[in-house]
């Protein structure tokens, strides 16, 4: 098989899987010698609607796979073509788009062959030859297999910026149902003895006065959840999101829509479009990471466990506790701005900057290019004061302009 063609495999086989570009790692260039760097000039970053950064090479080692899951494109019982790039393949396609100034670095991930050890080296061969053979600074995240050797797993981490398992499904139940060859405890301890590693890395590097510590996934560790291939609800995903985080140190947790294949008639079960739930995590997410929410009160904003698809999170969480609300924006603290609906956390920052000087006004806000529609409803400022907060017509005034109908049509395509 020619590589263009096997690039055309497995580029596409690799979209399912979520990846974000170098954010968390160490800094490093190619002016002293080498290949790439992980940040600043030479790096062409390309943004997805959802906001994933798409500037790495994205590509499985191959979608041959011994494992059944249901969910997944490339499970053994799969009628898709298959293919499988040699370590050197994936080498030079890294160093060849890199020199185009196409890419910032490489992710690599791979179906299970002949055994996880012998994938996992095969991905760990691509790194050291990346790294050693070529001087390669760029970036690189590898997909680990939890059943590896942990030597395996050691010297990816030397090499690699940031590792990752799959938790794949928030729970145990519901994997072992989709996935047998899969434990969701075996994933889980796979993920503490990564995290006990990284931080014992940090320790090191912390520590160390003259030599350089060694190091190991200076970006840390992220995971996958798919979304929609089983019952669970919102609640379930973002408490596990929320576990990971806390119990893991996890950098990430990424979602991935899954849509279900039609009956005989055609036709689907009556399921959240599948993007547009993804895209609803993925706000409540960063309200969890950055914003001082909890599970609680996030999905509190929608009804029967899961988020309201029409209105982001915060939006809904404030339509519901509309005794919170307005708020001043000259005098109220950090905590309850954050919490308006339209204000992002910088928008906040130079906010309270802004009001060290001069009393904020409306046209404050419109020089901050938030959109006022969504914010004023909810805030008091030096010549406005709201009307109508309990109005039961303001959610539809809050809804986006476009027809949502129409928008939550497009779905991912079936991996069945």
């Amino acid at each position: 098989m020619e590589l263009k063609e096997k690039l055309e495999i497995l580029a596409d086989a690799a979209k399912y899987d979520a990846s974000c570009a170098s954010s968390g790692t160490t800094k490093r260039d190619s002016r002293a010698g080498g290949l790439g760097s992980t940040e600043g000039s030479g790096i062409c970053h390309a943004y997805a609607p959802d906001g994933r950064c798409i500037s790495l090479l994205k590509i499985l080692l191959t979608n041959v796979c011994a494992f059944d899951c249901a969910y997944c494109v490339n499970r053994a019982s799969s009628n898709v073509r298959r293919a499988r790039f040699t370590v050197e393949e994936v080498v030079q396609l890294t160093l060849d788009f890199y020199r185009r100034n196409a890419i910032e670095g490489l992710f690599l991930s791979s179906g299970i062959i002949r055994s996880p050890d012998w994938t996992m080296e095969q991905m760990v061969r691509v790194a050291r030859s990346l790294r050693e053979d070529h001087g390669f600074r760029g970036y690189i995240h590898l997909k680990t297999i939890p059943d590896a050797d942990p030597a395996l797993v050691e010297e990816a981490g030397r090499h690699a910026d940031r590792l990752s398992i799959n938790i794949e499904l928030p729970l145990a139940a519901s994997l072992k149902a989709l996935a047998p060859e899969k434990d969701l405890p075996r994933i889980r301890r796979a993920m503490a003895a990564l995290r006990l590693r990284i931080d014992g890395a940090r320790d090191e590097a912390r520590s160390a006065r003259r030599v350089a510590a060694p190091r190991f996934a200076p970006a840390g560790q992220s995971t996958q959840m798919i979304v929609g291939a089983d019952a669970s609800d919102d609640a379930t995903i973002l408490g596990t999101a929320t576990d990971l985080y806390a119990g893991y140190r996890m950098r990430r947790v990424y979602y991935s829509a899954y849509s279900p294949v039609p009956d005989a008639s055609g036709a689907l079960p009556p399921i959240a479009p599948p993007l547009v739930r993804e895209h609803r995590l993925y706000q409540a997410d960063w309200l969890l990471r950055f914003y001082g929410f909890s599970r609680e009160e996030i999905v509190a904003g929608g009804t029967g466990g899961m988020l309201d698809l029409e209105l982001d999170p915060k939006t809904a969480w404030a339509l519901k506790h509309r005794a919170d609300f307005p708020v001043d924006l000259n005098t109220a603290p950090r905590e309850r701005l954050l919490r308006v609906p339209g204000l992002g956390a910088k928008t906040v920052e130079r906010l309270l900057s802004a009001r060290r000087l001069s009393a904020i006004r409306t046209m404050d806000l419109a020089r901050l290019r938030v959109a006022l529609a969504k914010v004023l409803p909810f805030v008091v400022t030096a010549d406005h004061r709201p009307r109508g907060l309990e109005a039961p017509g303001l959610r539809g005034l809050l809804l986006p302009r476009t027809d949502f109908a129409r928008a939550a049509r497009p779905a991912q395509l079936s991996l069945f």
